[in-house]
């Protein structure tokens, strides 16, 4: 069988069911972006108030200047942005700091916060206590007790099928959920990601576990400059182990980089990662290079259907590209502190 183990009632973004990930049936995206018409977006509730990435994404609702119509009639998200990887400019938002529940885009940030502390090669044999307090209901990979994996197999499991036991094992690994969650949570101040509070290193529901389009958006940014992190985010396909010398196929979730449920491929497509979960829905960031030129587009809370995240992503990366360079930039995302990034202020 391909793909990762999973429970009834699973509540994450890689809800494939074996017939879909066997099939991988293609169909066409939907229209362009730029043949679709501006339409009223509803209303939200405020995010506190910040000026991180300039004071037009401190507004709430639509963003946008000097470009051809934004696909706002398609984009029922409560939230999404535009920007270009590269000069950071925000082409276009909308509730850029609107806090929402992340999901399993969070585990871009856990990432980015682990990554480099273990060499890819190191062998990690799995106690059961490493995997005891995995949350029930959780999207899973199989990483089994007892069963030796090295780090790069985890991290497969984590960014292909996003298995929260995966993840469990690596902040064991780091000393602790609880350090592991302090550590992510300091690197978010350093990425100036003042949205975002932690509360699981996995994105998994729980009471104040927030995060933002802008803030993933710079998780996104910030972890694709690390080649490890590129790397696991673009690989479609590996194999996992079962135990013995047994594996089976995993499979990555990301529609837009496997295809899958109707959906074809999206050209250019590096990644980053989806979430989905019964409270935040589905959640998503990706990025994709067309001519030399990177986009990041994040799509938080798509009123409804598991393609919607999808498929509005593909519709404002189209934009981007087609239109994004005549656009004037709303905002941009910031440096981290680390890196000489000057420290936001708070809004007036």
């Amino acid at each position: 069988m391909l793909g990762a183990v999973y429970r009834p009632g699973v509540r994450e973004s890689s809800r494939l069911s074996r017939r879909a990930v066997l099939g991988l049936t293609a169909a066409a995206l939907p229209m362009s972006a730029a043949a679709l018409p501006l339409a009223a977006a509803p209303a939200l509730a405020a995010s506190p108030a910040t000026a991180i990435g300039g004071e037009r994404l401190a507004r709430r609702g639509l963003q946008a200047d000097g470009a051809a119509a934004v696909p706002v009639k398609l984009l029922t998200a409560r939230a999404w942005l535009v920007a270009d990887a590269t000069t950071g400019e925000v082409l276009a938002s909308f509730n850029a700091h609107q806090r929402l529940a992340p999901a399993s885009t969070l585990k871009m940030l856990f990432a980015d916060t682990v990554l480099n502390k273990f060499d890819r090669t190191e062998k990690y044999t799995v106690k059961d206590s490493d995997i005891a307090d995995v949350p029930a209901g959780s999207s899973l990979v199989g990483v089994k007790a007892g069963i030796t994996y090295t780090v790069e197999q985890l991290w497969q499991g984590v960014f292909l099928r996003s298995g929260n036991d995966a993840v469990h094992v690596l902040a064991h690994m780091n000393g602790g959920i609880a350090r592991t969650v302090a550590e992510m949570q300091a690197r978010a101040r350093d990425l100036q990601a003042l949205d975002t509070h932690v509360v699981s290193p996995d994105g998994f529901d729980h009471p104040g576990q927030l995060s933002s389009a802008y803030d993933l958006t710079l998780f996104a940014r910030h972890g694709l400059a690390n080649p490890d992190f590129r790397g696991y985010c673009g690989t479609r396909i590996a194999n996992f182990p079962a135990g013995g010398k047994k594996t089976f196929q995993i499979q990555n979730t990301d529609r837009l980089l496997s295809g899958a449920w109707g959906l074809k491929t999206y050209d250019g497509l590096i990644g980053v990662k989806n979430g989905y979960t019964s409270h935040a829905g589905n959640t998503f960031t990706g990025a994709a290079t067309r001519d030399g030129r990177t986009l990041l587009v994040t799509v938080m809370h798509p009123a409804t259907g598991s393609n919607a995240v999808y498929e509005q992503t593909a519709a404002l990366l189209d934009w981007g590209f087609t239109h994004g360079r005549t656009a004037r930039p709303v905002g941009a995302l910031v440096k981290p502190l680390s890196e000489g990034g000057a420290p936001a202020t708070a809004a007036p």
